[in-house]
């Protein structure tokens, strides 16, 4: 059965509210959060970007919650070491309940320390080593590590859990496909596509397989419709997400996009039948997880709705 957890949004909302609208959820059945990892928010309008690690420390001291970074670039901006460090003392905080979700990122995050935005080709390469950067540290041991992309002299992490942390690797082409196969713990992606997750299954791809969806809940579709408008990144195409390096572009972008072609990626309303057939998508395609956000900042009534309308008719 498909476990459905709550996607928290950093773009979207400060640290103290991320840490209450988590603890809501789990006032409201959630078990487990999904929580972006972002230097900026996709546009302005969304308007916030809190450092995730401590978001996270808030989280685990206030919530039982399970915690999964979606996603985390241990690549560019910050140097895997640094990640392995941050994954490790997450770990140990919420007792085994974190997981690193890890991808190889966008140039509106990792540009912003003025390195080189790098093919997508090499993103991949980069990606690997780092885990294999990690993995190495999570052992506990003295570790020197000289590859392509990375050195690390005479490291070693005190603070380790008793088991590293599982990585679950964010993937929506063939190649990050298979590397997700070949050195993660999970998959990540966020399109109900069965096919997909059959070809990770073929490859020896381990681990569930976890999918990130949005909505917005609000008394009217209309008001949702408006509310909904500050995500018009989820309609933009190809591969614009990775390459625009600032927010103001992506509102530049977003203009193109209209109320009616937002609707079309995602459910918009009051009327729970849309949302359960956006979730039943999800579910059909064989996703072990499932993360809803709420877009807005009405989650007091997303959270009644799911309570009342939408969990009653998922069970």
């Amino acid at each position: 059965m498909t476990e459905i957890g709550y996607f928290l949004a950093s773009e979207e909302h400060g640290p103290r509210t991320l840490v209450d609208i988590a603890g809501a959820a789990e006032a409201s059945g959630f078990r487990s959060v999904w929580i972006s990892d972002h230097f900026h928010p996709w546009t302005d309008a969304q308007g916030q970007s809190p450092f995730v690690w401590t978001t996270i420390g808030g989280i685990a001291a206030t919530t039982d919650l399970r915690i999964t970074t979606a996603v985390t670039c241990p690549t560019i901006r910050i140097h895997p070491a640094i990640i392995a460090h941050a994954a490790a003392t997450a770990a140990v905080i919420t007792d085994g309940r974190f997981r690193l979700g890890i991808g190889t990122g966008e140039k509106l995050n990792e540009h912003v320390l003025g390195d080189v935005w790098p093919s997508v080709e090499i993103r991949l390469q980069m990606l690997e080593e780092a885990v294999e950067v990690m993995r190495e540290l999570w052992t506990g041991r003295l570790t020197t590590h000289q590859g392509e992309y990375y050195l690390v002299d005479n490291a070693r992490l005190y603070t380790v859990p008793h088991e590293p942390p599982e990585v679950h690797v964010s993937a929506f082409g063939p190649e990050a496909l298979s590397l997700a196969a070949m050195i993660g713990d999970g998959l990540i992606t966020m399109m109900p596509d069965a096919d997909f997750l059959a070809q990770y299954d073929k490859q020896g791809g381990r681990g569930p397989k976890s999918a990130g969806m949005k909505g917005c809940w609000a008394t009217d579709e209309a008001s949702a419709r408006r509310t909904a408008m500050r995500w018009a990144t989820e309609a933009l195409p190809g591969q614009l997400g990775q390459e625009l390096p600032l927010p103001s572009h992506f509102q530049q972008a977003t203009e193109l996009v209209t109320e009616d072609m937002l609707a079309e990626s995602m459910p918009l309303g009051p009327d729970p039948e849309p949302w359960v057939a956006a979730i039943t998508e999800f579910l059909d395609a064989g996703f072990d997880e499932l993360y809803i956000n709420q877009i807005g900042d009405d989650q007091a009534g997303f959270f009644t709705f799911w309570r009342d309308e939408l969990r009653p008719r998922l069970s």
